[in-house]
């Protein structure tokens, strides 16, 4: 008998930490060339976690917000890189801007809670033609968590090893 249940144990421990998907970029045409982006604007996030226990004098709680941008982490990611942010698109540098696109893309059931996958797409601003395509998810303890962790998962690969 103690056998079976400690089969079941590690069959159900095992289905609920499926682990998150690998990110996916479908790079189209090198970001060589380009030396600018322009980033479309995003909202804000506001999530939050929080917490109840007792004890033998009362009831205890505590929370946390945390607030995310999308395009600040992006927009943070590409500086760091040696990309110029233009507050708007300049006709004098469409051959050499790019134009950054934010969505979120699903969410998945995945180790006892779920993650949010991310997309991030590429344009060329002079052909509004995609250059790169780039999906991760993440999971974290509150969305704002699971958003920044699959932006920098998505945007990672594209630049490994690639400081301008």
């Amino acid at each position: 008998m103690k056998k079976i249940l400690y089969f079941v144990l590690v069959a159900v421990l095992m289905a609920a930490c499926a682990s998150m998907k690998a990110p996916v970029i479908n790079q189209i045409e090198s970001l060589d060339g380009y030396k600018y982006v322009y980033i479309t604007p995003t909202s804000e996030l506001t999530s939050g976690s929080s917490g109840v226990y007792g004890g033998k004098y009362g009831v205890y709680g505590s929370g946390s917000t945390k607030t995310i941008n999308p395009s600040d982490v992006i927009s943070g990611i590409m500086l760091k890189q040696g990309y110029i942010r233009l507050p708007e698109l300049n006709p004098e540098l469409l051959d050499q801007t790019l134009i950054v696109n934010y969505g979120e893309s699903g969410r998945r059931n995945v180790n006892l809670g779920y993650s949010i996958e991310v997309t991030i797409q590429f344009l060329s601003a002079k052909t509004n033609m995609p250059v790169c395509i780039c999906t991760a998810e993440g999971q974290g303890s509150t969305e704002a968590d699971d958003i920044r962790i699959a932006i920098n998962r998505a945007l990672a690969p594209l630049f490994k090893g690639n400081n301008k």
